[in-house]
């Protein structure tokens, strides 16, 4: 492996090391929040929460992570890469840790839903975006995929784990060893060279100087166009289609048969569909166009939707794969498509801040569609009314990305023309 590394260009290298790495950080970041639904069960029976309340520490988690993603971006901006990852890391690690020894809602809403978000918003989309959108132009959108798999091969390694170790050692100490885990990649965030990696690979037009991107639109100025706006809502919306079911997921499986491992195996899959769906969604955006992809994408996760509430009615095991495959081929895959365009877009001084606010969205429908799937569950007993909501929002993306002409050709002069 090391003489076939020595063979390729070193603008190669280096690309590929970000892609793993921000595949790394997405796993640490997003794919352990995602574990919470592995947790949700053991937490609501020790502590007697209401499944809303068990529910509104993640919703507090992925809120946070979306709000805190403006700062992010302007953090990112700001000071680099080098600085961003080491807090990120340093508040997950942190956090997960503290977590293992908490007694009260409040207590969770700060570490588990602050603390951890932000750490999260640190160290997953808006670097992540930034810094390979400087290394790969021509097929951006499939290395930005790659790394955004991450999140899948995260939830498919931690899921199991995680499961694991709530048997042996309890939910407390499944998080106190996940915590030290995460603080041990510090030294390898510290000894990257983070100066000649954020410059960018010669010819690229997002190719910086000294590291900080010039040039483009500043935040405010995007704040001024249509299409800023309706990415914002498509990920406010798509956050309102998964979040609801996949947070209850694992509880809702054992709610209808399955044991605990069963539940957080299927879920572990999904994950891994994830992982590929992404991925493969980035290439075909790249050939045959964001619209009809997206379409696709969004198609699935309804099927999946379909599928799952189907288990209710006909409590049949291996029908749990009619949500497990279309659901988890299209888990995230949106995100390599807005990101992309993004970067297109708005790439500049600005983009990192752009990206952030955007995922403001994301965070928000993500809190209050996982939070109001716990409600949902406790003033009626069931699902439906979550499982209706998801699929509502689906369609409504769908028609976003057909009628909104920046997002469907990829251009945005239909609104102003910045000037390069």
């Amino acid at each position: 492996m090391p003489i076939a590394l020595t063979l390729l260009p070193r603008t190669v290298m280096i690309g590929t090391f970000i892609v793993t790495f921000c595949l790394l950080m997405a796993a640490v970041g997003r794919g352990m929040g995602e574990t919470y639904a592995v947790f949700l069960l053991p937490l609501s029976s020790e502590m007697g929460w209401e499944r809303a309340g068990v529910a509104s520490v993640f919703a507090a988690f992925i809120m946070a992570m979306g709000v805190f993603s403006p700062l992010s971006g302007h953090l990112f901006d700001r000071y680099g890469a080098r600085f961003v990852y080491m807090v990120g890391i340093a508040c997950l690690g942190v956090g997960y840790c503290l977590t293992g020894s908490l007694n009260a809602l409040w207590q969770f809403y700060l570490c588990m839903g602050l603390l951890n978000g932000f750490g999260a918003a640190l160290i997953w989309q808006v670097p992540a975006q930034s810094l390979i959108s400087r290394w790969f132009d021509k097929n951006l959108a499939t290395a930005i995929s790659f790394a955004y798999a991450g999140y899948g091969f995260g939830l498919l390694a931690l899921a199991p784990i995680a499961q694991l170790l709530i048997h042996s050692h309890g939910w407390r100490g499944a998080y106190q060893y996940f915590g030290i885990a995460i603080l041990c990649l510090l030294p390898l965030v510290a000894i990257i060279p983070w100066k000649r990696i954020e410059q960018g690979a010669p010819g690229n037009p997002r190719r910086t100087k000294a590291g900080r991107a010039e040039g483009g639109y500043s935040l405010r100025e995007a704040l001024g166009t249509r299409v800023f706006w309706a990415m914002f809502v498509i990920y406010f919306m798509t956050s309102m289609a998964i979040f609801g079911v996949s947070i209850q997921s694992v509880t809702y499986l054992i709610e209808t048969g399955f044991d605990s491992l069963e539940a957080a195996g299927a879920f572990g899959i999904a994950g891994m569909l994830s992982f590929a769906g992404m991925f493969l969604t980035g290439v075909a955006a790249d050939r045959y166009g964001r619209p009809l992809v997206a379409t696709i994408s969004y198609v699935l996760t309804i099927i999946g939707v379909c599928g799952l509430a189907s288990l209710q009615f006909v409590p049949e095991k291996l029908l749990v794969f009619t949500w497990v495959i279309p659901y988890g081929l299209s888990m995230g895959a949106r995100g390599p498509i807005i990101t992309t365009l993004m970067a297109k877009l708005f790439h500049g001084r600005g983009l990192g801040a752009i990206y952030g606010m955007t995922i403001m969205g994301q965070g928000v429908g993500a809190g209050i569609s996982a939070w109001g799937g716990g409600l949902i569950y406790d003033l009626t007993g069931g699902y439906n009314l979550t499982f209706s909501i998801s699929i509502i929002s689906a369609l409504f993306c769908i028609a976003l990305f057909w009628l909104v002409p920046e997002i469907r050709y990829g251009r945005i002069d239909a609104v102003a023309k910045k000037p390069e």
